[in-house]
C-alpha cells in the first residue's frame, strides 16, 4: 500500500454559484471524483489557492485498498446534517491545519498558548495534536480533548461522536532502527511514560523492516510525502487489535540531509518538513481503524541528533531537546476520546457530536473538510488573519450564511468573538458607531390582493 500527495486543480466557475444547488460539498465530491481510480481513496484534501479560474486542490491518496486487512473505510466526503445545535455547554473546535507553515501552530507546540486562552471561554476545546505537541512537552488544556485532525473532519461532517474517557491503552509501535540505541532510548521514552504519567503500555512493537517515510513539498510550498509499507502497520494493528484503544506511531521520515540544520537556521521562514507527512501517515492509520493516532519522528541516527544547533526560534526549541520526540503523543492519547460511529449512541449525554458544536477556530485562508463542513452544518466559524500561512484562499467568497463568518485580527480577538457567541451578544452592538435601525415600508394588502387574483380567492375586507 502506498500513500501519496496529488494535486488537482478544479476549474471554475466561483464556489457561490456552482454551489447554488448540491452544496460545497457535494460539489468538492464530484470534481474530484474523477481523478481516482478503482483501489484509491482519498484521506486528506485541502484547497491551497482559489481565484476566478477555479481551485488548486492537494489531496493524499491512498493506493491498494484492494489489498486492506480491514473492512473499506468511510468516504471523506460523506456528511449527516445536523438537526438541531445543543446549546446547553459552548463547546469549541480549533485547528491549525499542519505542514501550511502557520505563524502560530506551525512549528512544535508555539499553538499551546492560544489553545489555553480559547479554552478559558469554552466548557470543551477540541483541538489535535498539531496544536499542542511539543516533542516532550504537551500542554493540553484541562478541558481539552486531544484527537487526531481526520477526527475533527469527521466530526463536523456529522458521521462520529466522541466520547470522553478515563484512560486509553496506548500501544507503541516503532521502526527497528539500524542504530539500536535509538530504538532501545525510545522504548524507554514509554517505559517513562508509564513511570510517571501513569501510561498503560501495554505493548511496544518493533517493526521489521521498517515502513518508508519521506518529506517532500507541494507546489504551494506546503509540506507533504509518501509513504511505502503502510501495509506492515496495519497488519500489526490487525493482529493485536484486542490489546489497545490508541496507537502512538513513531518512524523515521527521510528528509535530505541539510533539512536538519536549515529549518532551525531559517528563523520560521521554511515550513516544518516533517509534519504533512505525519499528518497523511495518521490519518490514514485513524480512518482505517477507526482509533486515535499520534505520530513522532524518530532520528535517522545519532549523527544527526547530536548536530550542535546553537540557540534556535523559541518556537522551535522543543524539538532541540529532545531525543525522541514522543512523550507529547503518549500524553495526547493517554486521554484521547473514543471515537463513536453507531448513531443509535449519539443521543448519549456523555457523547459529543456535531450538534454539540458552538464554533471553529482556524487560521485564516483556510479551506478544508473541517471549514467546508462548518459552512454546510451552519456552524460559525472564526479565521484569525494573523496566524499568516500557505493557503490562499478569500474565506469571505465561499457561501457562508450571514453571521457564520468572522474575521479577527488575533486569537485575543477571536476569544472576544467566541464570548459574544457564547452570550447572545450581536458584535455590532459593541462596535461604534452603531448603525441606524433599518426600516422599511411594505405593502401587505396589495400583496394579497395581487396573491388572490392569481389564486381565484377571497380579496382581504
Amino acid at each position: 500500500m502506498l500513500l501519496t500527495e496529488r494535486e488537482i486543480d478544479i476549474p471554475g466557475p466561483p464556489l457561490l454559484s456552482a454551489t447554488a444547488d448540491k452544496g460545497v460539498l457535494s460539489y468538492f465530491e464530484q470534481a474530484i471524483g474523477e481523478h481516482f481510480s478503482g483501489d484509491e481513496i482519498p484521506v486528506r484534501f485541502v484547497v491551497t489557492q482559489s481565484d476566478s479560474k477555479g481551485y488548486h486542490c492537494e489531496l493524499g491518496v491512498l493506493r491498494g485498498i484492494d489489498d486492506l486487512p480491514v473492512p473499506p473505510p468511510r468516504a471523506i466526503f460523506e456528511f449527516s446534517r445536523r438537526e438541531v445545535e445543543n446549546t446547553d455547554k459552548f463547546n469549541a473546535v480549533m485547528v491549525v491545519p499542519t505542514g501550511i507553515g502557520a505563524e502560530i501552530g506551525g512549528h512544535a507546540g508555539d499553538a499551546c498558548p492560544a489553545a489555553r486562552l480559547l479554552a478559558g471561554v469554552c466548557d470543551t476545546l477540541i483541538t489535535h495534536p498539531n496544536v499542542v505537541n511539543a516533542s516532550d512537552i504537551n500542554e493540553l488544556p484541562e478541558n481539552g480533548l486531544y484527537v487526531e485532525g481526520s477526527v475533527i473532519s469527521n466530526l463536523l461532517m456529522g458521521t462520529i461522536g466522541l466520547q470522553k474517557i478515563r484512560a486509553n491503552r496506548v500501544m507503541l509501535v516503532i521502526d527497528k532502527h539500524k542504530e539500536k540505541r535509538i530504538s532501545e532510548r525510545t522504548i524507554n521514552a514509554a517505559s517513562a511514560a508509564r513511570a510517571a504519567l501513569g501510561l498503560d503500555c501495554p505493548l511496544v512493537v518493533e517493526v521489521d523492516p521498517p515502513i518508508q517515510m519521506s518529506a517532500e513539498y507541494s507546489s504551494s510550498g506546503t509540506a507533504v510525502g509518501r509513504v511505502e509499507g503502510l501495509e506492515r502497520i496495519c497488519e500489526v494493528l490487525r493482529l493485536h487489535r484486542s490489546e489497545y484503544d490508541a496507537v502512538a506511531l513513531a518512524s523515521v521520515i527521510d528528509v535530505p540531509w541539510e533539512f536538519h540544520t536549515e529549518y532551525y537556521k531559517r528563523n520560521g521562514e521554511m515550513v516544518n518538513p516533517w509534519g504533512g507527512v505525519e499528518a497523511m501517515f495518521t490519518h490514514a492509520i485513524t480512518m482505517l481503524f477507526g482509533i486515535p493516532t499520534a505520530h513522532s519522528p524518530m532520528y535517522g541516527s545519532f549523527e544527526i541528533a547530536n548536530l550542535d544547533l546553537r540557540v534556535v526560534d523559541p518556537r522551535m526549541a522543543a524539538e532541540t531537546v529532545s531525543m525522541c520526540f514522543l512523550h507529547c503523543i503518549l500524553k495526547g492519547l493517554h486521554r484521547s476520546p473514543r471515537i463513536v460511529s453507531d448513531k443509535m449512541v449519539f443521543t448519549h449525554p456523555g457523547v459529543l457530536t456535531a450538534a454539540d458544536i458552538s464554533c471553529v477556530v482556524i487560521p485564516d485562508g483556510c479551506v478544508g473538510l473541517p471549514t467546508l463542513a462548518a459552512l454546510e452544518q451552519g456552524i460559525p466559524v472564526i479565521a484569525v488573519r494573523e496566524n499568516r500561512n500557505r493557503m490562499r484562499n478569500n474565506l469571505e467568497e465561499l457561501p457562508f450564511r450571514p453571521g457564520k463568518l468572522f474575521i479577527a485580527e488575533n486569537y485575543l480577538e477571536a476569544v472576544g468573538i467566541m464570548t459574544a457567541l457564547k452570550s447572545g451578544v450581536a458584535l455590532s452592538a459593541v462596535r461604534r458607531p452603531l448603525e441606524g435601525t433599518k426600516v422599511t415600508s411594505e405593502s401587505v394588502r396589495s400583496r394579497i390582493e395581487e396573491s388572490a387574483k392569481v389564486d381565484g380567492t377571497a380579496t382581504v375586507a
